[in-house]
């Protein structure tokens, strides 16, 4: 006997889950419910099927093919128009007119004993047998009514209460002869319980009903479908299910990971490949779809999770539903009921309250609360570049396909035959990436000079030599699952805003330049990139006075690229020098602010048990520097700008100093003292570089660790502000501590706030508002200046949905009442606006 699926339905109630996606293919335990269908009708002795599809129907045709792998003949009958449910079997008569055959759906979930249901059908010698089951609410399904023999005696479509008078309805599963296509008119819609049975009987016709036992549920709504996956996951159905059970209903896939110390507490379902980190809690009637990332801290309850989706750390799932390509990124929220669609972006600490709908392709601003559903608004997060590049989780946000598209972009901005320096840190994402950049970049006729892992100021001075710009691929500093990707220009600064702007466009248009065969770019390494960058850094930075002071310094080279610059540099400085963790670690590419820390610690203990003079730490780039004076104590990087502020001003009794202006302004008292003067820049990196280069500028940082030092380069460089430390203590004869102690203490306080983007500028205008007839600086947000110097900044992020507050005072506590003040008109305003 063959059998019929009917998977030509939209399933519109089960919007936005059908809406890139065939009902039938929705996935009940990790297996589409079509394919639970396939296996009951094969274990049932029925492997000749057709299947009649409409909606999406190459979706359904492309997954099941011609079912070889499910061991069954699978053909396809395929409908112009929906014909109704009777219509589209008619559809299918070719293949079905020699014998009886079987009609099933192909979103229902069932185990019933198909082979007792096809012996009634024979028994009776019926023309039809209705399968029917009983079922607490039948409103929603069609009731029929048989007598003690199983003859039909009545139909009723869809009943008020008023006409309810059985609880056994029609599931939607018959066994048919092929006589019943006379009642049945081509192309056009029919119903068989409307249209045909009623004929049928009408003729007096054999129709018998068959009540049988077993599990039925037709998965037409949200509820019924997370029902669905917690029968499944309690043993109510008889279905297939992959995996081992590890414990009493903890079913876990091959190929996942599952951490030691993540809690599971079943029944719930892990898919092959998932990773599931430790510190998270998954609850009973959740599924966990294949390659899905649960990071640590995630919390997971009746929530069924599709394929591919990344849930970030602390987020909240309950009783929800998650399309596959989501990203749920860290501490988002999403409550009982909410539907979220494929390939979605839920952001950070956003909340998705119950029964929302948020359709495919849609972005939920980090912060944002929606309590409606979202329908229209497109995906597209509103800046490609932030603070540090173009970043994001690897392979999450960061893929070698945005790599690639990212990198033909940037080529597209260039002239064709330009040369590219591309760079990496030590670690495998950043290698891995690299190469997808470099194979856009020849595919897009430009010239590459590949340095493979340096310093990222080597990386920027090996771009200024010659090249019309540069790409440096380098874990997050301090996030270790996060990569950026930084543009350079031709000068190995990052790229300005108008830079970034017009690759921001061609990316968005998607409008790549390919190169023509004979234009592919060419490959170079090149070689001795460190000895000429020593080279370099010795002949113009001031190293008098090293040579003949005796000092004994302690370098960390945190087990980073700086290391690799370190050998030829203090070789040729003529420095006592010890060196410590100065071999690269792979599994390490970056550093938490904790181990950053216990490092700043034990190189204190050393530099102290030393008798060293100072003991600086590299960051994992070689970009920043921290450092320890003489006794071992750590000098916070906002004193060290401080520091070294004064002995560069001391020296130089002229010229300026680049600043951004969340700095201290003691720092204008440092360097006025001196005879040189603050010049006060954004907090952008580029906006450092610019003033970086000017020719009165004599120094820059950013109160971070990031220093510049102008006449060797214009960005912020570790090892050529290393180099510029030990020349000025050489020559000052002083410690690090002495100068230190003869700078006023600062009292800077900071504090973040979410605000969604569509009150930015509601924000900012009640500021100004607030300010008065105060003073106001908007070099970069607005900086409220009080009568008596204390002052406060408010400064939207350009990235992120956060609001940054400063504010210094004459001590801590009247920082933070000003921050306090401030941060009240911020979400004040922030409320009225959401």
């Amino acid at each position: 006997m063959k059998a019929v699926v009917m998977a030509g339905g939209e399933g519109t109630r089960l919007r936005p889950m059908t809406s890139s996606m065939p009902k039938p293919l929705l996935p009940v335990a990790n297996r589409p419910i079509m394919e639970h269908v396939l296996r009951l009708l094969k274990r049932h002795g029925l492997s000749e099927t057709v299947v009649t599809v409409q909606f999406l129907a190459s979706l359904v045709k492309n997954y099941f093919g011609d079912g070889e792998e499910l061991g069954m003949e699978l053909t396809y009958a395929h409908e112009e128009k929906p014909l109704g449910t009777a219509g589209s079997v008619k559809n299918a008569e070719d293949a079905l007119k020699d014998d009886a055959f079987l009609v099933i759906s192909g979103d229902a979930l069932t185990d019933f004993d198909l082979t007792d249901l096809i012996r009634f059908h024979k028994e009776k010698g019926a023309l039809v047998t209705v399968c029917l089951t009983r079922v607490p609410n039948p409103l929603e399904f069609g009731i029929t009514i048989v007598d003690e023999a199983g003859k039909v005696e009545r139909f009723l479509e869809k009943p008020t209460w008023g006409q309810v008078f059985s609880d056994t309805v029609n599931t939607g599963i018959y066994v048919m002869e092929p006589e019943v296509f006379d009642y049945v008119d081509p192309d056009v819609s029919v119903d068989w319980s409307g249209d045909v049975f009623p004929q049928l009987m009408k003729e007096g016709r054999p129709i018998y009903g068959y009540i049988a036992e077993g599990y039925w549920e037709d998965v037409g709504t949200h509820e019924s479908y997370v029902k669905a996956q917690a029968d499944v996951l309690e043993g109510r159905v008889e279905v297939d299910t992959d995996g081992f059970e590890i414990s009493p209903g903890v079913w876990i896939a091959e190929g996942a990971e599952v951490h030691p110390d993540a809690v599971l507490r079943g029944p719930l379902y892990i898919g092959d490949y998932a990773k599931v980190e430790a510190g998270a809690e998954i609850r009973e009637h959740t599924v966990v779809g294949s390659n899905v990332v649960v990071k640590s801290g995630a919390f997971l309850h009746r929530a069924v999770v599709h394929d591919n989706v990344y849930i970030g750390p602390h987020s909240n799932l309950r009783g929800c539903v998650i399309g596959k390509n989501t990203d749920i990124m860290r501490a988002a929220r999403i409550e009982d009921g909410a539907v979220i669609g494929d390939e979605c972006l839920v952001g950070e600490e956003s909340i998705v309250q119950g029964n929302v709908r948020v359709y495919p392709f849609k972005t939920v601003e980090a912060g944002a609360f929606v309590n409606t559903s979202v329908i229209w608004e497109s995906r597209g997060t509103a800046h490609l570049f932030g603070a540090r590049g173009v970043s994001g989780i690897l392979n999450v946000e960061i893929t070698p396909e945005l790599a690639v598209r990212l990198a033909g972009a940037y080529a597209t901005t260039l002239k064709k035959g330009a040369t590219v320096t591309t760079a990496r840190d030590h670690s495998r994402g950043a290698r891995a990436l690299k190469r997808a950049v470099i194979s856009a970049l020849q595919a897009s006729a430009i010239d590459v000079r590949d340095l493979e892992n340096v310093p990222l100021p080597v990386a920027r001075q090996q771009t200024a030599r010659g090249s019309a710009g540069g790409i440096m691929l380098r874990t997050t500093p301090g996030v270790p699952d996060s990569v950026d990707i930084m543009f350079f220009d031709e000068r190995g600064a990052d790229l300005s805003q108008a830079g970034q702007r017009k690759l921001d466009r061609v990316y968005a248009r998607q409008e790549y330049r390919r190169a023509f065969p004979g234009e592919i770019g060419d490959l170079q390494f090149p070689s001795s990139v460190f000895d000429s960058y020593t080279g370099s850094l010795l002949r113009r930075v001031d190293t008098t006075g090293i040579a003949d002071s005796g000092l004994k310094v302690v370098v960390d080279a945190s087990n980073g690229s700086a290391g690799l610059v370190l050998p030829s540099l203090l070789g040729r400085l003529g420095v006592d020098a010890l060196t410590i963790n100065p071999g690269l670690d792979e599994s390490r590419p970056t550093e938490t602010a904790e181990s950053r820390r216990s490092g700043l610690v034990r190189l204190g203990e050393i530099v102290a048990s030393a008798r060293a003079a100072f003991g600086v730490r590299f960051d994992p780039v070689g970009e920043r520097i921290s450092l320890v004076d003489e006794r071992g104590r750590i000098i916070e990087d906002d004193r060290a700008l401080l520091v070294l502020l004064d002995l560069v001003a001391a020296e130089r009794r002229s010229g300026k100093v680049a600043l951004p202006v969340t700095t201290t302004r003691i720092a204008e008292q440092v360097a006025a003292y001196h005879g040189t003067q603050v010049e006060w820049t954004t907090t952008s990196p580029d906006d450092l570089t610019r003033v970086g280069r000017a020719e009165t500028t004599i120094f820059g940082g950013d109160g971070k660790g990031g220093l510049i030092v102008p006449e060797f380069s214009s960005v912020f460089d570790g090892a050529a502000a290393f180099v510029r430390l030990i020349g000025l203590v050489a020559r000052t004869q002083l410690t690090l501590s002495q100068i230190d102690a003869r700078i006023p203490r600062a009292h800077v306080l900071k504090r973040d706030l979410a605000t969604p983007w569509a009150v930015k500028g509601l924000v900012m205008r009640r500021v100004v508002e607030a300010a008065g007839d105060r003073a106001v600086d908007t070099t970069d947000g607005v900086r409220v200046v009080e009568a008596d110097g204390r002052w406060a900044l408010v400064l939207p992020d350009p990235a992120e949905a956060v609001t940054h507050l400063w504010a210094e005072g004459p001590d801590d506590a009247s920082a933070q009442a000003l921050l306090d003040e401030w941060s009240s008109v911020v979400e004040g305003a922030g409320h009225q606006g959401g």
